[in-house]
């Protein structure tokens, strides 16, 4: 059985950013148009009136400042209230795909081998953009790498899940070098009109490279990777092929991303907390030792409680990276985000962790410790 390393990672920022004012002026507007234009039905009790927000409430309530995005024109026209991205011909790549290419560039050049090295490419997301064919076959065409190439979604936790297939790839000698890929357009399922959540998510790809360990130069050996699912409706998507043979039509609420957050926060942190220590014990790793966690970033009070019963204290500034409050959550890229942004500083030997969790419920954690 062969060792995966950690070689290189990737970034890439969409080039607008949408600040919690800016949201908020939109939404607050959306509010005002439709209480005015329901004001009968209102005051008769039909329908219920909405509830302006600010930016004071979305900061508290998740610790989120700013996000990126792909298109910020329509996000913030309350006529609109959505990315607006026209759709490519077949002859143009993708926008994800274009996305996730430019991260993995960015991982390669970081690599600094050719591509003729790696054997497999993972697009690991929380939203395929079609069934078929493959993004991660197009991202492969698109790099000029052979071997095998497919997509895997398991929501926001698709990164770690993609972290130990390339892994086991790599320990069966099935290829030498993986490229798993996030790109994540999450403001597209995004309902901008609903108060509790229009704030959650933005944009960003992200890209890992993993190699096999006698073949890799530097980085971070993969000392033990988990995954963990159970079923549990309180984070959904019900966007799908079926919808247009519904006869209810395509428009159902549930159709984006919908939620109950207390219900996740009280059921994930404990869950997940639970199978960090239980995966630290059985490969012998103290999880309070820990140089860094790089956490899932869909929540700050979430990351916060999860931190504290990992590392058994208050972490210190930096230890549990927060990268949320100028990405938001970006779903299965956050995790790669935090691990991208913050850790130059290890000295080898040191330890950490990249935990995802989400829909699914899902979760998957991934020690790594600096060669």
């Amino acid at each position: 059985m062969h060792k995966a390393v950690i070689v290189a990672t990737g970034l890439f920022t969409p080039p607008f950013s949408v600040s919690n004012t800016e949201l908020v002026e939109a939404f607050n507007t959306y509010v005002e148009r439709f209480n005015a234009a329901n004001a009968e039905a209102i005051a008769a009790g039909e329908v219920t009136a909405l509830a302006p927000s600010s930016p004071e409430f979305i900061e508290k309530a998740s610790g989120i400042k700013a996000r990126y995005v792909m298109n910020k024109t329509g996000i913030v026209d309350p006529q609109v209230m959505r990315p607006i991205l026209p759709e490519r011909p077949n002859d143009q790549i993708s926008i994800l795909a274009e996305m996730a290419v430019e991260a993995a560039r960015q991982a390669i050049e970081r690599w600094g081998k050719p591509v003729s090295e790696i054997g497999a490419v993972i697009c690991a997301a929380s939203n395929m953009q079609r069934a078929y064919p493959a993004m991660a076959i197009e991202v492969q065409q698109a790099l000029g790498i052979e071997g095998f190439a497919f997509d895997m979604n398991v929501a926001c936790s698709s990164a770690t899940f993609g972290i130990k297939t390339a892994a086991d790839f790599i320990a069966t000698g099935s290829a030498k070098a993986v490229l798993m890929v996030n790109p994540e357009i999450c403001s597209g399922h995004l309902n901008f009109t609903d108060r509790d959540s229009h704030f959650i998510f933005g944009d960003v790809a992200t890209a890992v490279i993993l190699e096999e360990e006698s073949q890799a130069k530097d980085g971070w050996e993969v000392l033990g990777t988990r995954l963990k699912t159970e079923f549990s409706n309180n984070i959904r998507n019900n966007f799908g092929f079926l919808n247009r043979t519904a006869p209810e039509g395509e428009g159902a609420r549930d159709k984006l991303f919908v939620q109950e957050g207390r219900k996740v926060f009280r059921e994930v942190v404990p869950m997940v907390s639970q199978m960090i220590a239980e995966h630290a014990a059985d490969i012998g790793v103290d999880p309070t030792a820990l140089k860094r966690l790089w956490l899932h970033q869909a929540n700050i009070n979430m990351n916060e409680m999860i931190g504290r019963k990992v590392l058994g204290r208050d972490p210190e500034p930096g230890e549990n990276v927060i990268i949320l409050d100028t990405y938001a959550n970006t779903s299965s890229a956050g995790s790669i985000i935090a691990f991208h942004s913050a850790n130059d500083d290890f000295a080898a030997g040191e330890t950490g962790l990249i935990c995802s969790f989400g829909a699914g419920y899902s979760a998957g954690t991934v020690f790594v410790r600096k060669r």
